[in-house]
This record gives structure tokens, sequence and C-alpha cells, in this order.
């Protein structure tokens, strides 16, 4: 098996401290039997920026070569296109307001519930757009230059991120 399929909500939440929080997260995944992946929406180019994350950890888990100790760093590997897990780490929750998108792999019934104790689930409007500031930040973080935006053209720059994403296999 090289997918899985995973329940993806946009979510907003706040965090007083990561370790609480992230222990709070993992007892709700252990007691439904499923993983809980929090990415952090403001870091990422929306929902088919988490989608080929989890792929590309999944088939890494699945083909016995991962990069991480656990499905959920191989996750935010992927999603920030690095080998560095403490450069991942910025991909998951910080300490305040979250704007997040919570993977739910494989999904599990009554997991939503439970985590709504915890978050506030949303429309994705706000996680799906990348506004002027948000693509300056993307393209540092990912090493997209103006160049690059010039070839594929505004509109493609979503895709120029997800191929940094599809590229951490190349670096291995």
């Amino acid at each position: 098996m090289t997918e899985i399929a995973c329940d993806i909500y946009p979510a907003v939440f706040t965090v007083d401290e990561n370790v609480r929080f992230l222990r709070e997260i993992r007892r709700v995944a252990d007691e439904c039997g499923t993983h809980i992946i929090l990415f952090d929406a403001d870091r990422l180019a929306g929902r088919d920026h988490v989608d080929a994350a989890l792929r590309h950890a999944w088939r890494s888990w699945a083909g016995g070569e991962p990069i991480a100790n656990s499905i959920e760093m191989e996750a935010l590997l992927y999603a920030a296109g690095t080998r560095q897990c403490q450069v991942a780490a910025s991909f998951g929750i910080h300490p305040g307001e979250n704007h997040s998108y919570i993977a739910v792999c494989p999904p599990a019934p009554g997991v939503r519930d439970r985590l709504a104790d915890l978050v506030t689930f949303v429309d994705a409007g706000r996680e799906e757009e990348i506004d002027p500031a948000k693509r300056a930040r993307l393209a540092e973080v990912f090493g997209i230059t103006p160049e690059e935006v010039l070839v594929v053209g505004e509109a493609r720059f979503r895709d120029l991120v997800l191929e940094r994403v599809a590229l951490l296999d190349v670096y291995r």
C-alpha cells in the first residue's frame, strides 16, 4: 500500500504549550486508532499541498525508507520539502493562534467530534488563498525565484511549491 485515505479539515485553535496540546491530540489519535497530523496552513499552498505531502509521506513509509521516526513527522518533512526535522517542525503547530489543516489518516469514526473539543473547524477559504504576503513567504521558504514565476506564470505558483514537495524524493 503506497497511499492511505485521509480526512482533511481546516481548523483554527490557540496553543498555550505545544507539548501539552500535542499530548491531547496524540491521546485522541491513539483512542481512535488513527494518526492526526497538524499542518500550519500559513506555510502551505493550500489543501493540494497537504494532499501531496501526505501522499509522498505514505509512499515513503510504505516503501520502508522513511526519513523520520513517525508518519506525522514524515508528512511535515514533505510539506516543508526538506530532510531537516527542525525546519519541518515549523510546518506544524506553534504557540498562539494557529490556522491549520488537520489530517486524520485513516479516517476514524468520532474523531472529528473529539477534536471539536480542542479546535474550531472552519471553511477553507482563508487557508486556500495565497495573497502577496503569503506568496512572498512561500517563495522564500521554498526558494522559488521571480524568474521561475515569470516562466510558469503567477497562476501556477502553487505548482512550483508542489514541485518542491516532490523534489524531496530526489534529494534522498
